[in-house]
């Protein structure tokens, strides 16, 4: 086991400061992958429950957020914590607007991993050109 793998990775919180909405936001660790169809990104939000997650695409940025529930760790005291307690908050800026089909973005949360999946437009998927002799 190497020391890396010991090492505690912090959390990134989000630079731009949100002042309507209280408590802290954090950057979610994400897992991005494509294919000739689509774009998928995976997100970390553990703690945050389905109904307090949100997804919008508007002009081109992708805007992921989820929220923790804070009360749950009212009165406690932490005795060791590697996981700082917070909302989630990452956005994304894609390429061209029209490299998505924005009415087909899906999303769905499951056991804390929010997927979502941008199919591409027909304009930015990869064609076979025919190359014909002479």
């Amino acid at each position: 086991m190497t020391a890396q793998e010991l090492e505690v990775k912090q959390k990134q919180e989000v630079a731009e400061k949100e002042d309507v909405r209280p408590g802290r936001y954090y950057q979610p660790d994400v897992d991005i992958f494509e294919d000739e169809g689509r774009l998928l990104i995976h997100a970390d939000m553990p703690g945050a429950a389905a109904e307090r997650i949100s997804v919008e695409l508007r002009d081109g940025v992708l805007t992921v957020k989820g929220e923790v529930d804070l009360a749950a760790y009212d009165g406690l005291t932490p005795m060791y914590a590697e996981f700082n307690v917070g909302h989630y908050l990452r956005r994304f800026r894609l390429p061209t607007e029209d490299a998505y089909e924005a009415e087909k973005v899906a999303a769905r949360f499951e056991s804390g991993v929010l997927e979502v999946a941008l199919p591409k437009s027909e304009r930015s998927r990869p064609r076979r050109i025919e190359v014909r002799a002479g």
